[in-house]
């Protein structure tokens, strides 16, 4: 199982630096989050052994439980699941990255318990770009809302954006909606918001991270690429 997580995640990062050689970045302006919702703590330990550092769950206690037995491992933890404001206090003493910001409620509370924990909390602020009502985020109106009232908060630091394209058989599918994203960071920084606090393009997964880093992605979240198929 070792031998195999580690082929995988060797092939996923050869892809994402040839993705963005070809528009004139390197591999190091691409961070893989190695996603383990519903991996078993041995998968994500081959994993790590293969040179992860960078997990990401989509759920609180899956987080939690596995932080736990991992803990002492050199793991920066992302939230990209959606966020309930209760389930924040939780992951506020260790997530590195909170990717699902998607209201003020959610980013009072980060900021909130962040402060608690004598923390700074990174987050990014979920985007709709495709307008799926049956997804979580942000509309494009509500985005341009909110990101200057989540600069205001002082222990919330914004640092981008994130986004979930619909899923298609085909990866270029998702180019319109990862470009989206791009241009609406761009729109943030023109309406004054510092460009240090768009950074971060967290966008593409494994059907499509390609795509995603062509078009600036600086997180892409890959699961199945690298473990395989969910039993």
């Amino acid at each position: 199982m070792t031998g195999q997580i580690a082929g995988n995640l060797a092939r996923v990062r050869d892809r994402v630096a040839a993705a963005a050689e070809r528009t004139g970045r390197t591999s190091n302006d691409v961070v893989v989050v190695v996603v383990t919702k519903a991996r078993s703590v041995e998968e994500v330990q081959a994993a790590l052994e293969a040179g992860a550092c960078d997990l990401g769950e989509n759920y609180v206690q899956e987080m939690v439980e596995k932080a736990g037995r991992l803990e002492g491992a050199p793991v920066r933890w992302h939230a990209i699941g959606h966020l309930q404001t209760n389930k924040v206090r939780q992951i506020a003493p260790f997530v590195s990255l909170i990717h699902s910001v998607d209201s003020l409620k959610v980013a009072r509370e980060v900021d909130r318990r962040a402060a608690a924990n004598g923390r700074t909390q990174p987050v990014l602020l979920e985007v709709k770009v495709a307008g799926e009502e049956s997804k979580f985020g942000l509309d494009e109106d509500s985005l341009l809302e909110l990101a200057p009232r989540v600069l205001e908060l002082p222990n919330a630091r914004l640092v981008g954006l994130m986004t979930m394209a619909p899923f298609s058989e085909q990866a270029e599918a998702s180019r319109p909606h990862f470009r989206r994203l791009r241009e609406l960071r761009d729109a943030l920084v023109e309406r004054g918001v510092p460009q240090e606090n768009m950074r971060q393009l967290s966008m593409g997964m494994t059907s499509d991270f390609e795509v995603a880093v062509e078009e600036g992605a600086t997180l892409v979240r890959v699961g199945t690429a690298i473990f395989g198929p969910r039993h």
